[in-house]
């Protein structure tokens, strides 16, 4: 039974979340404090966090930096908040996703088993094949980290993700949508220009001449393509 933390400061709303999750079949446990979250969250033992920003003690943003610098695990954002500009930052920091107030507590259910569905896959994948190399690049999917010329690279999660379904599928030219897609989701806050900024992020740090790039290739009109 996959086990979930919610960090929510308003009872009745956590209470609901809690009760549409637990029918489903999950476990749920509440935090309606930033502070007590947070440590729940790092010593915890959770498949997926839930969090809302405006938090008494520490914002939600704080709390998923910190989550997301020892955990791999996927967030969930679920906030009033509908600034672009706070999906964003949410999505830059590694969040997974990002729910606007008020929602279908249904909608919440369907992305929580969308995103922990997308976390076994990958899991699998690294299970199968954790040592990946090829022009220069070595990927250890399973300690999750990229060394290009033997030099260690940080990657974010997104980038990670994209990096490795490339290598997975050399030599195919794959579209925007089914980047975005198999990366991020339709049910995400972000939309499929994303996967153009991060295409550009992962040439900076594995092309010698990211401005001329030689593995990762754009096919106008298509999509991308990485060659082997």
């Amino acid at each position: 039974m996959k086990k979930i933390l919610l960090i929510e400061d308003e009872v009745s709303i956590a209470e609901l979340q809690r009760d549409y999750l637990e029918i489903n079949g999950f476990t749920v446990d509440i935090q309606h404090h930033g502070e007590d979250g947070l440590q729940q969250a790092l010593n915890g033992n959770y498949d997926l966090i839930i969090l809302d920003i405006m938090l008494p003690g520490i914002s939600g943003f704080d709390i998923c930096k910190q989550i997301r610098a020892v955990h791999n695990i996927p967030i969930l954002f679920v906030s009033a908040k509908k600034e672009d500009i706070d999906k964003i930052r949410g999505l830059g920091l590694g969040a997974d996703d990002y729910i606007t107030k008020p929602f279908s507590p249904s909608e919440l259910v369907a992305r929580v088993k969308a995103h922990l569905s997308r976390y076994e896959r990958l899991a699998t994948n690294q299970q199968t094949n954790h040592m990946m190399s090829i022009h220069g690049i070595t990927i250890d999917t399973s300690a999750r980290k990229v060394f290009v010329n033997g030099d260690e690279i940080a990657f974010t999660t997104k980038e990670f993700d994209l990096l490795v379904f490339f290598v997975r599928h050399p030599n195919q030219v794959l579209s925007k949508e089914q980047l975005y897609e198999r990366n991020w989701g339709y049910e995400s806050a972000a939309d499929v220009s994303t996967v153009t900024v991060h295409i550009r992020k992962l040439r900076e740090k594995i092309e010698r001449e990211p401005a001329h790039p030689k593995f990762l290739e754009t096919v106008w009109g298509a999509g991308y393509r990485f060659n082997v």
